[in-house]
């Protein structure tokens, strides 16, 4: 009985977190309408703005998109003047993506609208329910970190 009430529970908790995603995501794609960027591109500045400087290997592997793509992707973001291509300090043959003052603006503006959509979201929900929605999402976050390291 119980572990059917816990695979019931489970279920609930995905299907809750999916829906959550697809809207944030829809959101987010509504934001970005107002912008000369993509969502990959978009989610390709966000791992530059993270991490630092990245080869298109590393940023590749960050975004779950081909090589080649991630090529294609950072030609379109050069010719904008999002990010730029600079020779590792340490070995010339090696080339790294640099986030430039555009795409750092970018990147922060919609954040910003996001965040502010969230805001507006949980506007009707206590402070204390808001704490405790943070807590939990920390929670899962760091299970969730763990999992995968194993």
């Amino acid at each position: 009985m119980q572990n059917t009430q816990q695979s019931s529970t489970i279920a609930d908790v995905e299907r809750d977190l999916r829906y959550i995603s697809g809207l944030i995501k829809q959101k987010g794609r509504e934001i970005l309408n107002h912008y000369p960027i993509t969502a990959p591109q978009f989610v390709a500045l966000q791992w530059l703005g993270e991490e630092g400087d990245l080869t298109i290997g590393e940023l590749s592997n960050k975004i779950n998109l081909a090589f080649s793509t991630t090529t294609d992707l950072v030609d379109r973001m050069e010719k904008n003047a999002l990010v730029e291509r600079i020779k590792d300090t340490k070995d010339r043959r090696v080339v790294r993506i640099h986030l430039l003052e555009k795409g750092q603006g970018i990147i922060q503006e919609v954040i910003k609208k996001r965040q502010e959509y969230l805001g507006e979201v949980l506007e009707n929900v206590s402070a204390e329910e808001v704490d405790t929605l943070v807590r939990i999402l920390s929670l899962l976050h760091t299970q969730m970190k763990l999992v995968s390291e194993k």
